[in-house]
C-alpha cells in the first residue's frame, strides 16, 4: 500500500537527513528563501525611499524658511535608517543552509526582535517629529519676524491676561505636552499599524508557511 502524500511529507520533515521526500524539503527551503529575500527587497528599497525623503524634505525646508524642521527631520530618519541598516545586516548571519523550518524560526526571531527595537524607538520617534513641526514654525521668518512672536501677539491684544513662561502662552505649553505624551504613548501602537501596511501581505504568509511546516512535523 502506497504511502499518502501527508505521510510522506511527515516523514521527510521529522527526519532531517531523511531522503522520502527531498523535493517536499526543497519547496518549503525555497519558499522560505523567497519570502525572506522579498522581505529584505522591500526593506531595503523602504530605507533608500526613507533617505531620498529625508534629504528632499531638508532642502525643501530651506527654501520655504522652517530649516529647523528640516534638520531635526533629517536627522531623526538618519538615525532611525542606521539602526535599522544594522538590524538588516544582522539578518544575512542567518544561514540558508539550514532546513526550511529552523530559517524561518530564527527569521521570525529576527522579525520580533526588529519590530521589539522599533516600536521603542517610536516612543522618542514620533513626538520629535511633531516637536519638529512646532519649532520649525515658531521660528519660522516671515517678513522679518518669527511667526511664534506675531502668534503671541495677536493672542496678547485679544487675551491680554494670558499666562506666559518665556514668552510662550501657557495653554499653548499645556496642549504641546499633552499631544507629545500621547504620542510617545501610542508610538508603539502607530508603528505596528504602519508596518502592518507595508508589510502584512509578507508577515502573513510566514504565518502560513511556518503552521503549514509545523503541521506536517506534529
Amino acid at each position: 500500500m502506497e504511502k499518502s502524500i501527508e505521510n510522506i511529507w511527515k516523514e521527510g520533515f521529522l527526519k532531517s537527513d531523511a531522503l522520502i521526500a527531498p523535493k517536499i524539503n526543497n519547496l518549503y527551503n525555497q519558499k522560505s528563501i523567497h519570502i525572506i529575500d522579498r522581505f529584505k527587497r522591500m526593506f531595503r528599497i523602504n530605507l533608500v525611499l526613507i533617505i531620498v525623503f529625508s534629504i528632499l524634505f531638508l532642502i525643501v525646508s530651506y527654501f520655504v524658511g522652517i530649516p529647523i524642521m528640516g534638520a531635526i527631520f533629517f536627522i531623526s530618519l538618519l538615525v532611525l535608517v542606521i539602526i535599522n541598516k544594522s538590524l538588516l545586516n544582522s539578518l544575512e548571519h542567518i544561514d540558508k543552509g539550514e532546513n526550511s523550518y529552523q530559517y524561518l524560526k530564527e527569521f521570525n526571531q529576527w522579525i520580533k526582535k526588529q519590530v521589539a527595537v522599533n516600536k521603542r524607538i517610536s516612543t522618542f520617534f514620533y513626538p520629535i517629529i511633531f516637536l519638529s513641526c512646532i519649532l520649525g514654525f515658531w521660528f519660522k521668518d516671515a517678513q522679518g519676524v518669527f511667526l511664534g512672536k506675531r502668534l503671541v501677539h495677536k493672542i496678547l491684544i485679544n487675551f491680554p491676561d494670558t499666562y506666559l513662561i518665556f514668552g510662550i502662552p501657557l495653554i499653548g505649553i499645556v496642549i504641546v505636552v499633552i499631544i507629545l505624551s500621547l504620542l510617545a504613548y501610542f508610538g508603539g501602537r502607530i508603528y505596528l499599524w504602519d508596518v502592518n501596511i507595508v508589510y502584512g501581505r509578507i508577515f502573513k504568509k510566514l504565518e502560513e508557511l511556518m503552521a503549514d511546516i509545523e503541521s506536517l512535523r506534529s
